[in-house]
């Protein structure tokens, strides 16, 4: 495939797409305390927005405001600035981020912002790493940024970072993103969150014999979390993404997710999105 040249003189718009986990489980725990998981990772059709611009400079400026986030702590300066270290670019960039992807929800959105970060200015600054170097640089920044930086569904192991490609059916999932923000670190250190699960091999995976082994300890110590997944599961089969905080079930046809959207209580957050089978900028490294 060849890929359309980019004028480093104008802004640079790439999509950071959302994910949901098709099911979680904690299979053990490194030395280290790092937990061991196996996923499934679906991309959405939907999420936040990236603007860039070269400078020549070296700065790395973000040019707009996230709540809460110093800018030296965010992921998609910490990302350019991983890149400079690893390419020894003598670029910069100007990163603006538009933020749809609820923060604390476990649609992977610091995540995905730095991935889409990674694999844009890999071909901004004419860097070339390859996509593997890239997941290398990605894992640093945190254990989902490799999955982004893959771009693909796929079957994860380890912490995340062990990525197999794998085929789901099509599906339309509606989210409902609750009024609360999950610490992550704080439900992975809960003593009664589930820690060996049985192993599974990649084919059997199946919704209905899985689960996300921390929806139960996240919804004991945020009640808005189980009160969405009761409402959600009067419709399909409701479950908790990543660590929490939002909800998805599966769907059919963009009609019948549209129908449950339609009927969420007044003031939820609730929206309807396709699954993604590619990230928008997987060719971009190779």
């Amino acid at each position: 495939m060849t890929l359309p040249e980019l004028d480093p003189n104008l802004p640079l718009r790439v999509p950071a797409p959302a994910k949901i986990n098709l099911f979680l489980h904690i299979v053990g725990r490194r030395p280290d305390g790092y937990h061991l998981l196996q996923t499934a990772f679906r991309l959405l059709d939907w999420g936040d927005e990236i603007t860039l611009r070269r400078r020549d400079d070296g700065a790395i400026v973000r040019t707009t405001d996230v709540p809460g986030v110093p800018a030296d702590s965010d992921l998609v300066v910490r990302a350019a600035r991983a890149l400079q270290a690893a390419s020894g670019s003598a670029y910069g960039a100007d990163i603006g981020v538009l933020k749809r992807i609820p923060m604390g929800g476990g649609l992977g959105g610091g995540s995905s912002d730095a991935a889409s970060v990674l694999l844009a200015l890999n071909r901004l600054w004419g860097c070339g790493l390859s996509r593997a170097r890239l997941q290398e640089i990605g894992l640093t920044l945190g254990a989902d940024v490799p999955f982004f930086v893959f771009g693909e569904t796929a079957f994860a192991e380890g912490v995340g970072e062990k990525l197999q490609a794998m085929s789901v059916p099509p599906a339309w999932y509606v989210l409902v993103a609750p009024p609360v923000s999950v610490p992550t670190a704080a439900i992975f250190s809960a003593a009664e969150l589930t820690r060996d699960s049985e192993i599974l091999i990649m084919r059997a995976f199946a919704m209905q014999t899985t689960r996300n082994d921390m929806q139960a300890t996240v919804c004991k110590k945020f009640p808005e979390v189980a009160e969405a997944i009761a409402w959600l599961s009067q419709f399909g089969a409701a479950r908790m993404s990543g660590s929490g905080a939002c909800i998805f079930a599966p769907f059919d046809s963009k009609e019948k997710a549209e129908q449950v959207v339609e009927s969420a209580p007044h003031g939820w957050a609730v929206w309807a999105a396709s699954g993604l089978d590619r990230h928008p900028l997987q060719s971009w490294a190779a």
